[in-house]
């Protein structure tokens, strides 16, 4: 399949593109840089052979955007296939306080939005594990998948410990969606080892720290304000693993091997995460169409020991968190988690 975007099977009946089109950058408020015409993007992407796109329900004004392309994909007289992979976050004011009917309200909602019969997927997430109620609500998010709302059930931003709690409970999970690059290699503690036990499989964003890892920064001083949230969260992760001149190391490395082979930067950093373990996808946060054709040099690119090696002597500097994914953005007094929006779906 070289040269071509590969798929991938999370189950038997089940395959994704494993470039997933990311909606948070199109999100109201996020960005000024959004295409004219986001539904013609969308349909960039899926010429491309990149078919499944990602979205929340706390993305503003994204899952009505899809929406309207798969409104659009139905009337072509032989449409695309299309997987759409949404999320069920409830607001952190209302943990612990949440009914069964709450749920489906946000999924009921989802479903007209996005203009289907059966979502393709749900990844649930949860702001605050001091709150109760966590595995009751995925429970009920079995029970709407049961009720054939919801084809498959999945996470977002859970640790290890609260994963397996879920497991546990009996709900059978089809991948989790976490934060995975070069800079941060959280899940590489423990939670890989729980995918690897129970055919989960993970779907990783910030693969490119919101842009970090590209030629754009490769020899620039250490920038000291930012234009948007995602710049400043990745930048955070920079200090977390060692700082600006170890980062500059790691690009010079990678650009090393991006010369070498005649690709980018990002691609690189792309296809090492896509090797990894259990890695199902990378979600690629595209503004727009501009940069589409490259996706297929990931695939394309087939790296050598000595480069593998280049980059995991790099890597082996680096400063793990202490904490499992996604832990250190749950404390929100800290750097991590005071960027954060907590209540979008009440609004």
């Amino acid at each position: 399949m070289e040269g071509m975007i590969e798929r991938y099977s999370l189950r038997s009946n089940y395959q994704i593109s494993r470039v997933i089109k990311g909606g948070w950058q199109l999100s109201d408020g996020h960005s000024q840089e959004i295409s004219s015409d986001p539904v013609a993007d969308m349909f960039a992407f899926l010429e491309r052979g990149i078919y499944t796109f990602d979205c929340a329900d706390i993305y503003t004004g994204v899952e009505a955007m899809i929406g309207e392309f798969i409104a659009a994909n139905k009337k072509r007289s032989s449409p695309f296939a299309v997987r759409v992979h949404t999320k069920y976050v409830p607001d952190y004011d209302q943990l612990g306080s949440l009914t069964k009917a709450d749920v489906e309200a946000i999924i009921d909602r989802s479903l007209l939005r996005l203009n289907l019969e059966r979502l393709d997927m749900v990844q649930f997430h949860w702001w605050n594990y001091s709150a109760p109620g966590t595995v009751e609500a995925a429970m009920w998010l079995k029970e709407l998948q049961q009720a054939g709302k919801i084809e498959l059930l999945s996470t977002t931003n859970f640790n290890t410990d609260r994963t397996r709690d879920i497991l546990n409970a009996g709900v059978e999970l089809a991948t989790t969606q976490v934060q995975y690059s070069l800079l941060d290699p959280r899940p590489e503690k423990a939670l890989l080892s729980l995918c690897a036990e129970h055919n989960m499989h993970l779907l990783c964003y910030g693969t490119l720290a919101g842009g970090f890892l590209s030629e754009r920064w490769l020899d620039q001083p250490e920038p000291k304000a930012f234009s948007n949230r995602s710049l400043i969260k990745y930048k955070l992760m920079i200090d977390e693993v060692g700082g600006w001149d170890l980062f500059q190391s790691l690009l010079k490395v990678l650009n090393r091997i991006a010369e070498k082979h005649g690709v980018t930067i990002a691609s690189v950093a792309s296809n090492w995460v896509l090797a990894q373990a259990q890695v199902a996808a990378v979600i690629i946060g595209s503004r727009n169409a501009a940069h589409v054709d490259r996706y297929k040099e990931v695939f394309a690119l087939q790296m050598d020991d000595h480069d593998r090696d280049a980059i995991n002597n790099v890597k082996a500097q680096m400063s793990i968190p202490a904490d499992d994914v996604f832990d250190l953005e749950r404390d929100k007094n800290g750097a991590h988690g005071s960027i954060m929006k907590y209540n979008l779906n009440a609004e």
